[in-house]
Protein backbone atom coordinates (compact mmCIF):
# COMPACT_ATOMS: atom_id res chain seq x y z
CA UNK A 1 0.00 0.00 0.00
CA UNK A 2 1.41 3.14 -0.81
CA UNK A 3 -0.20 6.20 0.99
CA UNK A 4 -0.04 10.26 0.61
CA UNK A 5 -0.78 12.51 3.18
CA UNK A 6 -1.94 16.30 2.58
CA UNK A 7 -2.19 18.30 5.88
CA UNK A 8 -4.24 20.87 6.34
CA UNK A 9 -1.78 23.48 6.73
CA UNK A 10 -0.48 22.95 3.53
CA UNK A 11 -3.44 23.64 1.33
CA UNK A 12 -3.54 26.55 -0.97
CA UNK A 13 -6.20 29.29 -0.05
CA UNK A 14 -7.70 31.62 -2.46
CA UNK A 15 -9.16 35.14 -0.63
CA UNK A 16 -11.03 37.50 -2.61
CA UNK A 17 -13.00 39.55 -0.01
CA UNK A 18 -16.38 37.36 -0.87
CA UNK A 19 -14.64 34.40 -1.04
CA UNK A 20 -12.50 32.36 1.47
CA UNK A 21 -11.30 29.25 -0.65
CA UNK A 22 -8.97 26.67 0.53
CA UNK A 23 -7.74 23.77 -2.25
CA UNK A 24 -6.56 20.45 -1.57
CA UNK A 25 -4.92 20.29 -5.00
CA UNK A 26 -3.70 23.03 -7.33
CA UNK A 27 -6.24 25.10 -8.44
CA UNK A 28 -6.44 28.91 -10.31
CA UNK A 29 -3.33 30.84 -8.97
CA UNK A 30 -2.32 27.71 -6.63
CA UNK A 31 0.02 25.20 -7.92
CA UNK A 32 2.61 22.62 -6.02
CA UNK A 33 4.09 19.90 -7.96
CA UNK A 34 2.96 16.91 -5.55
CA UNK A 35 -0.46 17.96 -5.46
CA UNK A 36 -1.87 18.41 -8.95
CA UNK A 37 -4.81 15.65 -8.09
CA UNK A 38 -5.26 12.05 -6.92
CA UNK A 39 -6.50 9.76 -9.97
CA UNK A 40 -9.12 11.33 -11.44
CA UNK A 41 -10.25 13.46 -8.28
CA UNK A 42 -8.55 16.72 -9.52
CA UNK A 43 -10.37 19.04 -6.78
CA UNK A 44 -11.13 19.45 -3.71
CA UNK A 45 -11.93 23.19 -2.44
CA UNK A 46 -13.31 24.20 0.75
CA UNK A 47 -15.27 27.21 0.12
CA UNK A 48 -16.82 30.01 2.42
CA UNK A 49 -18.99 32.31 0.71
CA UNK A 50 -20.20 35.60 1.90
CA UNK A 51 -23.90 36.88 2.05
CA UNK A 52 -25.02 37.39 -1.42
CA UNK A 53 -22.29 37.02 -3.15
CA UNK A 54 -20.86 33.61 -5.08
CA UNK A 55 -19.66 32.73 -8.63
CA UNK A 56 -20.78 34.74 -11.51
CA UNK A 57 -21.75 32.79 -14.73
CA UNK A 58 -18.98 30.79 -16.40
CA UNK A 59 -18.34 27.70 -18.64
CA UNK A 60 -17.01 24.42 -17.98
CA UNK A 61 -16.52 20.87 -19.95
CA UNK A 62 -15.73 17.46 -19.60
CA UNK A 63 -15.39 17.76 -15.68
CA UNK A 64 -18.41 15.75 -13.00
CA UNK A 65 -18.62 18.67 -10.40
CA UNK A 66 -19.82 18.05 -7.02
CA UNK A 67 -21.15 20.40 -4.38
CA UNK A 68 -21.73 19.82 -0.94
CA UNK A 69 -22.96 22.48 1.11
CA UNK A 70 -21.45 22.01 4.62
CA UNK A 71 -23.75 25.00 6.66
CA UNK A 72 -26.06 27.60 4.35
CA UNK A 73 -27.15 26.91 1.40
CA UNK A 74 -26.15 27.80 -2.46
CA UNK A 75 -28.36 28.52 -5.32
CA UNK A 76 -27.69 26.85 -8.44
CA UNK A 77 -28.54 28.11 -12.28
CA UNK A 78 -27.18 26.89 -15.63
CA UNK A 79 -27.14 27.15 -19.12
CA UNK A 80 -29.63 24.19 -19.62
CA UNK A 81 -32.38 25.69 -17.72
CA UNK A 82 -31.62 23.81 -14.79
CA UNK A 83 -32.34 26.58 -11.18
CA UNK A 84 -32.03 24.89 -8.24
CA UNK A 85 -31.16 25.77 -4.09
CA UNK A 86 -28.82 23.38 -2.52
CA UNK A 87 -28.79 23.31 1.28
CA UNK A 88 -26.98 21.31 3.95
CA UNK A 89 -27.81 18.18 3.80
CA UNK A 90 -27.96 18.03 -0.49
CA UNK A 91 -25.62 16.92 -2.33
CA UNK A 92 -25.44 18.35 -6.52
CA UNK A 93 -23.75 17.09 -9.18
CA UNK A 94 -23.09 19.28 -12.36
CA UNK A 95 -22.24 17.08 -15.40
CA UNK A 96 -20.47 19.62 -17.36
CA UNK A 97 -19.73 17.19 -20.53
CA UNK A 98 -19.87 19.10 -23.96
CA UNK A 99 -20.01 22.39 -22.45
CA UNK A 100 -21.97 24.55 -20.45
CA UNK A 101 -22.29 27.69 -18.12
CA UNK A 102 -23.47 28.23 -14.74
CA UNK A 103 -23.57 30.27 -11.42
CA UNK A 104 -23.40 29.12 -7.74
CA UNK A 105 -24.30 31.78 -5.31
CA UNK A 106 -25.27 32.41 -1.57
CA UNK A 107 -28.85 32.03 -1.45
CA UNK A 108 -29.14 34.02 1.80
CA UNK A 109 -28.58 37.67 2.66
CA UNK A 110 -27.85 37.42 6.22
CA UNK A 111 -25.07 34.39 7.29
CA UNK A 112 -21.95 32.95 4.78
CA UNK A 113 -22.55 29.77 2.95
CA UNK A 114 -19.57 26.73 2.98
CA UNK A 115 -19.59 24.00 1.02
CA UNK A 116 -17.10 21.49 -0.53
CA UNK A 117 -16.45 21.47 -4.38
CA UNK A 118 -15.25 18.88 -5.84
CA UNK A 119 -13.70 17.85 -9.47
CA UNK A 120 -13.41 14.48 -10.92
CA UNK A 121 -12.96 13.62 -14.67
CA UNK A 122 -15.82 11.98 -16.34
CA UNK A 123 -15.31 8.20 -18.26
CA UNK A 124 -15.75 9.74 -21.63
CA UNK A 125 -15.25 13.32 -23.38
CA UNK A 126 -18.11 15.44 -24.50
CA UNK A 127 -20.44 13.86 -22.94
CA UNK A 128 -24.65 15.60 -22.82
CA UNK A 129 -24.57 18.06 -19.71
CA UNK A 130 -26.71 17.14 -17.01
CA UNK A 131 -27.49 17.99 -13.20
CA UNK A 132 -28.69 15.65 -9.97
CA UNK A 133 -28.96 16.67 -6.57
CA UNK A 134 -30.71 14.74 -3.91
CA UNK A 135 -31.30 15.44 -0.09
CA UNK A 136 -29.59 12.72 2.77
CA UNK A 137 -30.11 12.48 6.13
CA UNK A 138 -27.30 12.45 9.40
CA UNK A 139 -28.75 9.48 11.20
CA UNK A 140 -28.52 7.22 8.10
CA UNK A 141 -24.31 7.84 8.36
CA UNK A 142 -24.19 7.68 11.80
CA UNK A 143 -21.17 5.10 12.86
CA UNK A 144 -21.27 4.04 9.51
CA UNK A 145 -20.49 5.40 5.72
CA UNK A 146 -23.65 6.53 3.56
CA UNK A 147 -22.89 6.27 -0.26
CA UNK A 148 -23.93 9.89 -1.63
CA UNK A 149 -22.50 9.63 -5.27
CA UNK A 150 -22.12 6.36 -7.07
CA UNK A 151 -21.50 5.17 -11.34
CA UNK A 152 -25.91 4.36 -11.72
CA UNK A 153 -27.60 6.43 -9.04
CA UNK A 154 -28.95 3.59 -7.18
CA UNK A 155 -27.44 4.54 -3.78
CA UNK A 156 -26.59 8.32 -4.51
CA UNK A 157 -26.56 10.88 -6.78
CA UNK A 158 -24.88 9.51 -10.07
CA UNK A 159 -21.97 10.31 -11.24
CA UNK A 160 -20.27 9.84 -15.07
CA UNK A 161 -17.09 7.73 -13.62
CA UNK A 162 -16.76 5.02 -12.08
CA UNK A 163 -16.09 6.20 -8.65
CA UNK A 164 -17.99 6.61 -5.50
CA UNK A 165 -18.12 9.63 -2.57
CA UNK A 166 -18.98 8.61 1.10
CA UNK A 167 -19.88 10.90 4.04
CA UNK A 168 -20.13 9.11 7.76
CA UNK A 169 -20.29 10.72 11.11
CA UNK A 170 -18.32 8.64 13.97
CA UNK A 171 -18.16 8.35 17.33
CA UNK A 172 -14.86 8.49 19.26
CA UNK A 173 -12.84 5.07 19.33
CA UNK A 174 -15.43 3.56 16.91
CA UNK A 175 -13.48 1.45 13.82
CA UNK A 176 -14.15 1.29 10.17
CA UNK A 177 -13.31 -0.79 7.91
CA UNK A 178 -14.05 -0.10 4.00
CA UNK A 179 -13.58 -2.51 1.13
CA UNK A 180 -12.94 -0.93 -2.68
CA UNK A 181 -15.54 -1.67 -4.93
CA UNK A 182 -12.43 -1.79 -7.16
CA UNK A 183 -8.63 -3.11 -6.32
CA UNK A 184 -7.13 -0.78 -8.90
CA UNK A 185 -8.80 2.44 -7.82
CA UNK A 186 -7.79 4.86 -5.18
CA UNK A 187 -9.21 5.93 -1.77
CA UNK A 188 -8.99 9.50 -0.47
CA UNK A 189 -10.16 10.57 3.34
CA UNK A 190 -10.68 13.78 3.88
CA UNK A 191 -11.89 14.79 7.72
CA UNK A 192 -14.03 17.30 8.09
CA UNK A 193 -14.23 16.87 11.78
CA UNK A 194 -12.39 15.47 14.36
CA UNK A 195 -9.40 13.17 14.28
CA UNK A 196 -8.85 9.55 13.09
CA UNK A 197 -5.73 7.28 12.39
CA UNK A 198 -4.93 5.59 9.32
CA UNK A 199 -1.84 3.45 8.66
CA UNK A 200 -0.13 4.95 11.83
CA UNK A 201 -0.86 8.44 9.98
CA UNK A 202 -3.12 10.67 12.34
CA UNK A 203 -5.50 12.86 10.61
CA UNK A 204 -6.93 15.89 12.04
CA UNK A 205 -9.74 18.63 10.89
CA UNK A 206 -9.09 19.26 7.31
CA UNK A 207 -6.51 16.66 6.64
CA UNK A 208 -6.25 14.63 3.77
CA UNK A 209 -4.78 10.39 2.72
CA UNK A 210 -4.54 9.11 -0.34
CA UNK A 211 -4.67 5.16 -0.69
CA UNK A 212 -3.33 3.00 -3.92
CA UNK A 213 -2.72 -0.33 -3.89
CA UNK A 214 -5.06 -1.93 -1.15
CA UNK A 215 -8.38 -3.59 -1.46
CA UNK A 216 -9.51 -2.19 1.82
CA UNK A 217 -8.75 0.03 4.56
CA UNK A 218 -9.11 0.42 8.42
CA UNK A 219 -9.40 3.64 9.73
CA UNK A 220 -9.51 4.32 13.61
CA UNK A 221 -11.82 7.34 14.93
CA UNK A 222 -9.39 9.24 17.70
CA UNK A 223 -12.16 11.25 18.21
CA UNK A 224 -15.74 12.44 17.44
CA UNK A 225 -15.28 12.85 13.73
CA UNK A 226 -17.12 13.61 10.53
CA UNK A 227 -15.17 12.07 7.05
CA UNK A 228 -15.62 12.47 3.30
CA UNK A 229 -14.51 9.07 1.49
CA UNK A 230 -14.04 9.45 -1.79
CA UNK A 231 -13.03 6.06 -4.36
CA UNK A 232 -11.81 6.69 -7.76
CA UNK A 233 -10.38 5.37 -10.86
CA UNK A 234 -6.15 6.15 -10.55
CA UNK A 235 -6.21 6.49 -14.54
CA UNK A 236 -8.43 5.28 -17.31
Amino acid sequence: MRTILHKSENRGRTQLGWLDSYHSFSFGNFYHPDLTGFGLLRVLNDDKVSPGAGFATHPHRNMEIISIPLSGALKHRDSTGKEAVIKEGDVQIMSAGSGLHHSEKNAASDRPVEFLQIWILPEAPDLTPGYDQQSFTVEKRMNKLQTVVDPEGKEGVQINQKAWLYLGKYNRDAQLNYKLRNAENGVYIFVLEGGVSINSEDLKRRDGLGAVGVSELDISISKDSELLLIEVPMDQ
